[in-house]
């Protein structure tokens, strides 16, 4: 079992029982990443994890990019864990303040990491890429914690993402205890 499974469950993100994921599908568990990345320990583990990853492929982005709310602790870790600067992405305008969609500088060009909690379906973070690519920003990377191999890896390839995690959740329910 690998540190990040070990932590994962540790920490009690991993639940079993009736589940409604995100996607709308069903699932009889639940992998509670909110659960993890509010723990400084699993968090700081995450983000060298996800440095180390990067690094391993070669992976140099401009800028970090995490969706709220989920994935911006997730971010702004890597972040500090890297020293490069990130930018949140939110799912709709808010009707108060500046109104944006993308909290954070982000220069046209610029080449953006979208980093995930857990991916499923990639719907909130394909919805993410597309208003980054809108802004300007080149995005060819998803990284995220946990992937559900619920059909995510083949919705990023079908925009040009190249999609990459840390853990499959099947080798994580492997062994419920």
């Amino acid at each position: 079992m690998s540190e990040l499974t070990t932590a994962l469950k540790d920490c009690g993100a991993l639940q079993f029982g009736d589940f409604t994921l995100a996607s709308g599908a069903k699932s009889d568990y639940y992998i509670d990443i909110k659960k993890a990345s509010t723990n400084p320990k699993v968090l700081y583990l995450i983000s060298i994890l996800m440095a180390e990853r990067l690094e391993r492929e070669n992976i140099r982005p401009d800028r970090i990019a995490g969706v709220v709310l989920g994935s911006v602790p997730l971010a702004a870790a890597l972040s500090m864990a890297t020293g490069i600067p990130y930018v949140m992405v939110r799912k709709e305008k808010k009707d108060h303040g500046t109104g944006k969609l993308i909290e954070g500088d982000l220069n046209p060009g610029e080449k953006v990491l979208v980093v995930e909690d857990v991916v499923t379906t990639a719907g909130s973070s394909i919805a993410a890429i597309k208003t980054l690519r809108e802004a300007g920003a080149e995005v060819e990377y998803a990284l995220s914690v946990i992937d559900r191999e619920a059909g995510g890896e083949q919705n990023y390839a079908e925009i040009g993402v190249k999609f990459m995690s840390l853990v499959k959740a099947s080798e994580i329910v492997r062994e419920k205890k």
